[in-house]
């Protein structure tokens, strides 16, 4: 029984470690000045500046396991990519409005629009590229910029004047929660979320920090920056489009690299690859059953003495302990 109970808890151990891993590998940047989208490693490195070409001012991108999703602000599309740069639709939706945001809820996309000329309004189409409702929200958005999800809640950017601008949340199935969330910033153009803080970009060179619920946390967590568009989330740091280039931050405000990935044109929009959770877990459970395997082999093989030996070799067999 006692055996029985070691089997088990390298399972759970593996899993919990391999689950412990599940954060970003590698860094997604839309440069709107060339019309690409470039892959970088989390230390800077750059491992194809060009990944995906051709984009008509790329802005916001998103991703999903192993597709991109990409807004073409100009062309008024969502393009859809592999993580490996191949084209599976770049007209997947079409037929929008200056779109800047996209992100995504289970099987559905939600896409910002920003007609010149009237109210902005949020658009959901499945990501097979179904129209689910064109305008699912409407009549309080002037000059969206980018959207970000947090559960059941839809945080929206709007910057339709410097000072004026501010950010409205709503619900993912379209209720308005609060329109004015968050008001008096300056022409932001990026949002992200990391628990319930939300980070956001302003053209003044700055990264507030405040809640989801509306509470100013720090409104100049980050200052000195360039001209900012975008910002996204990895663990405890925040990486920011900065000008030309991409800076790594803390989420308390501490600049970890200004110059994390240099030689961009015109950054708009940043998202990570992160490894599906199913993998890893499946993974543990195989490592975990091959261990359990040899486990039981060796049980089953008549032994006269435990040697110093075996047990050091038992202890491999359980690095992690019994329990999680």
């Amino acid at each position: 029984m006692k055996t029985t109970k070691k089997i088990y808890g390298i399972a759970l151990a593996l899993t919990c470690s391999l689950a412990a891993t599940l954060k970003a590998q590698n860094i997604y940047v839309a440069n709107g000045g060339n019309g690409t989208i470039g892959e970088y490693g989390l230390d800077g490195s750059t491992i194809n500046s060009s990944l995906i070409s051709g984009l008509d001012v790329p802005a916001g991108v998103a991703i999903s396991g192993n597709v991109v999703f990409v807004a073409n602000e100009s062309g008024g599309t969502i393009g859809e990519y592999t993580l490996s740069g191949q084209t599976i639709n770049a007209d997947l939706i079409s037929g929008l409005v200056r779109p800047w945001g996209v992100a995504i809820v289970g099987n559905d996309l939600l896409v910002d629009n920003d007609p010149a000329d009237g109210e902005g309004y949020i658009g959901e189409y499945t990501t097979s590229g179904q129209t689910v409702n064109v305008s699912l929200i409407s009549g309080s958005m002037i000059t969206p910029r980018d959207v970000a999800i947090s559960g059941n809640d839809l945080f929206v950017v709007n910057a339709p004047t410097p000072n004026t601008a501010y950010i409205s949340e709503y619900t993912t199935s379209g209720a308005t929660v609060n329109a004015s969330l968050i008001s008096g910033l300056n022409s932001p153009s990026g949002i992200a979320i990391s628990g319930n803080d939300l980070f956001i970009v302003n053209n003044n060179g700055t990264v507030g920090e405040y809640t989801t619920s509306g509470a100013t946390v720090n409104a100049s967590l980050i200052t000195g920056l360039g001209d900012l568009a975008d910002i996204a989330i990895s663990g405890n740091d925040l990486f920011v489009d900065n000008s030309d280039s991409v800076g790594e931050y803390t989420t308390s405000g501490a600049t970890v690299n200004a110059s994390l990935i240099t030689g961009l044109y015109n950054p708009v929009g940043i998202a990570f690859a992160v490894p599906e959770p199913g993998s890893l877990a499946l993974a543990g459970m195989g490592a975990a059953a091959l261990l359990s395997r040899r486990r039981l082999s060796s049980l089953r093989t008549p032994r006269k003495k435990i040697t110093q030996h075996e047990s050091t070799e038992e202890n491999l067999f359980y690095p992690f302990g019994a329990s999680v």
